[in-house]
């Protein structure tokens, strides 16, 4: 459009899909913080969308897990009934199908708290994303309170800044890596001694020629495991959200494309029904990636304790 000899793009549905979509997915940024805090040691501790969804999970965790087993102890009732039913199975299985089989019988009692706090934190961070609670506040926002988006000083335009779920920030997997990170450290140094422990990163008897390619390579690998933990976890959490709005962005792209609001309908029919069964399987999604976390945890520390060469 040309307007008093100036040039300007009004931005199509095509330009604007793909920001669209990185904007819904991407972690959670401190340039619109919730809550702003000073600098310490050069770091920002101003609390972001991501950062209160922790909090909330934190929250969830402990009124729906901690809470309960701990009323549960101080009754001491030999059978569990209602929801601690439930958390019985859970804890059972992480424990007998995760912890003991991967860990040993030995270390399962030591070992077995941890695994289970990634399971229950990651399983409700991963299903708190699954509500659309941020999608229903900014629609409230835009349409019945008529705030304008660009007002970055509305607190729900800056809920609405980063992905849906907080295990989709690469930065929340990567502090859980991390956590795992030093229990494989920690797991080792206790079962065999500091020494021998970094003794077991390759086998005795070799040709030392052999040490200087195999020593890199473990060593190299120790940090590969913790990466391949934060890539999994975030990568599968954002996944399934990518997809569902591309698959949603269909009907503004046709209709914009026919210049018709009838085709934008008619592929409606289409992409509304595949992304409601993709959001379907994304609870799926949400139980596998927990189990998988936790059981990748509790291989690598396993593996630490557990040496075979």
């Amino acid at each position: 459009m040309i307007t008093g000899g100036e040039q300007t793009h009004d931005s199509s549905v095509m330009d604007q899909v793909g920001d669209n979509i990185i904007h819904h997915v991407s972690n959670s940024s401190l340039d619109h913080p919730l809550i702003h805090l000073p600098h310490v040691f050069g770091i920002d501790l101003s609390v972001t969308k991501h950062v209160l969804m922790l909090w909330i999970v934190a929250i969830v965790v402990a009124c729906a897990v901690i809470i309960p087993i701990q009323k549960y102890l101080q009754k001491n009732k030999p059978v569990p009934s209602g929801w601690m039913n439930l958390l019985e199975m859970v804890v059972k299985f992480v424990r007998d199908s995760i912890v003991q089989p991967n860990i040993g019988s030995k270390y399962t009692e030591m070992w077995a708290p941890m695994i289970l706090t990634f399971f229950f934190f990651i399983l409700f961070a991963n299903g708190i994303g699954l509500i659309p609670i941020f999608d229903l506040l900014g629609a409230l926002n835009r349409f019945i309170f008529q705030v304008p988006a660009s007002d970055d000083h509305n607190i729900i335009n800056a809920l609405l800044h980063g992905g849906v779920t907080a295990t989709g920030n690469f930065n929340v997997t990567a502090a859980l890596a991390v956590i795992t990170f030093f229990a494989i450290l920690i797991a080792g140094t206790r079962a065999h001694g500091f020494i021998n422990h970094w003794k077991n990163l390759a086998p005795p008897g070799l040709p030392w020629p052999v040490y200087l390619i195999l020593i890199p390579i473990e060593i190299i690998g120790m940090f590969v495991k913790p990466f391949a933990l934060t890539m999994r976890l975030a990568a599968n959490m954002t996944g399934g959200h990518i997809a569902i709005l591309a698959i949603l962005s269909f009907m503004a792209i046709f209709a914009e494309m026919f210049n018709s609001a009838i085709t934008g309908m008619g592929v409606a029919l289409f992409s509304v029904p595949l992304a409601t069964a993709i959001s379907g399987l994304e609870i799926i999604v949400v139980l596998v990636q927990a189990y998988v976390f936790t059981l990748l945890s509790a291989v690598f520390i396993g593996m630490a304790i557990n040496v075979h060469h």
